[in-house]
């Protein structure tokens, strides 16, 4: 046997799982609150549920429980959906005609049959199931493992960088950019690195003394320790280092909730601005991701250590939310899209106005899928 092309095999398959295993947790994790959103408030206004499913497809395995819900795990691990009783297919579509044919006691427990304001919140409440998890692990993390604080000092500044312009020297305390009191060397990169372009007042001590000055940080590519290229705002310095400039704190409960609530809201913030500067050209697509990026990150970030995966599941977690908020027929915020026209209107769509929109809706997400797929091939290829 070739010992050398059984060991290249081997780290071939411990290389696969290595990104398998941390892309399911990921996912499995996020899918599962997100559904568990849906279900729990369905449940709270008596509706009846079908199916629980993690996964698409055949099932591999599941039970039934003494509702009559079948909670399973499919074969296909890239979503998941909870089917009500009255819908015709996993995406909610309604079964008019089975409606139709319902007693009363069936109908109350149909969903189609609910009330459109008792419809709207079991959708959005799974989106808000997503916000909630991030929010519960950013806090765990702040107040098991705690955070590491560094105050925003500056140690060294790159020649010829925006830092330079201004007129930073080593030394300096930012204490406020544009009037916003900055803390933490963290706070002030993450408004540098999306403001690239833009003029900057920023506050500073300089032994004992407060001065201001205007920055305007250059949008630089930087690579991350896995070798992902992100575009992003730089002024060109770096932290300080030193004693007294670098502490880790575990936060409070109340403390930590805060901070994960603080923490949720930049994630949805960075996101809406980065997908504005696609629409308006000033940001690249090539930074859309797929399930291969998704499970490449997943297993880069496991080899940090499972605090760092729990960090990216509540990123994730965050990104499902806002993306099933979009007002695209199949996702959760299309349904509320058809239930405001329903609202407004006293009645529903016609079923072929709905069937249209789904049919538009499946297609723009599988032009998505398919796009950060191939965004993901070409980014493993220069990797």
């Amino acid at each position: 046997m070739d010992w050398s092309i059984a060991s290249s095999i081997n780290g071939w398959s411990f290389g696969f799982l290595g990104y398998v295993l941390p892309f399911l947790f990921v996912l499995t994790v996020v899918v599962f609150f997100h559904e568990l959103g849906h279900f729990l408030i369905a449940r709270l206004y008596g509706i009846r549920v079908l199916t629980f499913s993690i996964g698409f497809g055949p099932e591999l395995f599941g039970f039934t429980d003494r509702k009559g819900t079948r909670w399973k795990v499919s074969a296909i691990p890239l979503g998941g959906y909870v089917k009500f009783f009255g819908d015709e297919s996993a995406a909610s579509t309604p079964d008019n005609e089975a409606v139709a044919g319902m007693s009363e006691d069936e109908r109350r427990q149909a969903f189609p049959a609910q009330p459109v304001g008792t419809r709207a919140a079991v959708v959005v409440a799974g989106p808000l199931a997503n916000f909630v998890l991030a929010i519960l692990i950013f806090a765990a993390i702040f107040m098991l493992h705690g955070k590491e604080v560094t105050s925003a000092r500056v140690d060294q500044i790159q020649p010829d960088s925006a830092a330079a312009a201004a007129g930073f020297v080593s030394g300096d305390l930012v204490t406020a950019i544009d009037g916003k009191p900055i803390a933490t060397f963290a706070e002030m990169q993450r408004i540098v690195s999306t403001s690239a372009g833009e003029t900057l007042q920023i506050t500073i001590d300089r032994g004992g003394a407060t001065l201001t000055l205007e920055a305007i940080p250059a949008l630089q590519e930087v690579k991350d320790n896995f070798g992902n290229v992100h575009r992003i705002g730089r002024l060109g310095i770096t932290r300080s280092l030193a004693p007294g400039d670098v502490q880790t704190e575990k936060a409070p409960p109340l403390t930590a909730l805060r901070l994960g609530v603080e923490e949720t809201w930049f994630v949805i913030e960075r996101t809406m601005s980065y997908l504005g500067g696609v629409i308006t050209g000033r940001e690249a697509t090539d930074q859309l991701g797929g399930p291969i990026r998704i499970a490449q990150i997943s297993g880069q970030v496991a080899t940090v250590g499972f605090i760092a995966l729990l960090n990216l599941t509540a990123i994730l977690s965050v990104s499902i939310g806002l993306l099933n908020l979009f007002p695209v027929p199949l996702l959760d915020g299309g349904h509320l899209v058809f239930y405001g026209i329903e609202a407004v209107r006293g009645k529903p769509l016609s079923e072929r106005a709905q069937e249209f929109g789904f049919r538009i809706g499946f297609a723009l997400v599988v032009l998505l899928m398919v796009f950060a797929t191939f965004n993901d091939i070409l980014h493993l290829a220069s990797s």
